[in-house]
């Protein structure tokens, strides 16, 4: 059982983080959804829609809306797989990575502005150092 310090510091951060990611999100020009099938693609390589629903943790059914709206707007593409012909792989097109890239930037941009108006050096520091403690605590 967590002791009341660490509950109370896991609610704020709890807090704290929830906000913090409203606000970046509000940076996006991709739907929430369409973002994450694009950043696994990046991050897996070509996948079929089922490991795409999988992996994001929706029906088949959704997933498969998801990947035909980014293929209307060329983010993605489609190829036969090469060891099942009844299957085919979506992979990210050279647009789609593009508009990735464009999306992670409006993020870290604007969140690296924020740190700048926003934080002391010594704020900065410490926040560093807190980023690598995250990263753990997500890890676990």
């Amino acid at each position: 059982m967590p002791t009341s310090e660490a509950a109370a510091i896991a609610a704020e951060l709890r807090t704290a983080m929830g906000k913090l990611t409203r606000r970046v999100k509000h940076e996006d020009s991709i739907p929430l959804g369409q973002a994450a099938v694009l950043g696994a693609l990046d991050r897996n390589g070509a996948m079929t829609t089922s490991d795409l629903a999988a992996d994001q943790r929706v029906r088949p059914q959704s997933m498969a809306r998801s990947v035909g709206l980014l293929m209307e707007q060329d983010l993605i593409t489609r190829r036969a797989h090469p060891t099942d012909g009844r299957k085919s792989l979506v992979e990210l097109s050279d647009a789609g990575r593009a508009a990735l890239e464009a999306e992670r930037g409006r993020r870290a941009g604007w969140l690296a502005q924020a740190i700048e108006a926003e934080l002391t050096d010594e704020e900065r520091a410490l926040l560093a150092r807190s980023a690598a403690l995250l990263e753990r605590l997500a890890t676990r």
